[in-house]
């Protein structure tokens, strides 16, 4: 299948609300498994030239589709070999409680995630420590004097199965 694109490399069609093409769609996916390429291999590999992938790469780093570019570390390789589920829950919900807990989190560091959630707790927070102790020094120093905090819950990875490969 073949389209036309203009110097920009902008195809005629729009894939839905977002505003992004098929051609956005497929660099954005090349670029959730090859961060480091160039703008040479990602024309090629979704059939333009260089110029044209570099300006559509800039448009979507602009709109905020792209976000940063970021290394993966191994945890294991650096002594962070457990990664660690903590499911938070509050005294209230209230949005002072939310923006307080929020903020001081952003403070803490070691966090490598943190999802507000539906159900049955408030907070999904990922981090990786070193051991358990490492992981009790985290929770005892740092989260559970977070403001609002009524109770921590915690699971242990067993081994990573997927990570950032989506199809």
């Amino acid at each position: 299948m073949s389209t036309k694109h203009d110097q920009n490399g902008r195809g005629a069609q729009e894939t839905g609300a977002s505003g992004l093409d098929e051609l956005d769609e497929a660099i954005l996916h090349y670029l959730e498994r090859n961060g480091r390429a160039t703008n040479y291999e990602v024309g090629e590999a979704v059939g333009l030239s260089a110029s044209a992938a570099s300006r559509r790469i800039q448009a979507l780093e602009t709109m905020g589709a792209i976000r940063g570019y970021r290394a993966l570390i191994d945890g294991r390789l650096v002594g962070k070999r457990m990664t660690v589920y903590i499911r938070v829950t509050l005294e209230r919900q209230s949005a002072a409680v939310l923006e307080a807990f929020e903020a001081g989190l952003r403070r803490t560091k070691g966090i490598e995630s943190c999802h507000l959630m539906a159900g049955q707790y408030d907070y999904m927070v990922v981090v990786r420590v070193a051991d358990i102790e490492d992981y009790d020094r985290l929770c005892h120093d740092k989260l559970s004097r977070l403001p609002g905090v009524l109770r921590l819950e915690t699971s242990f990875a067993l081994r990573e199965v997927v990570h950032g490969e989506a199809n």
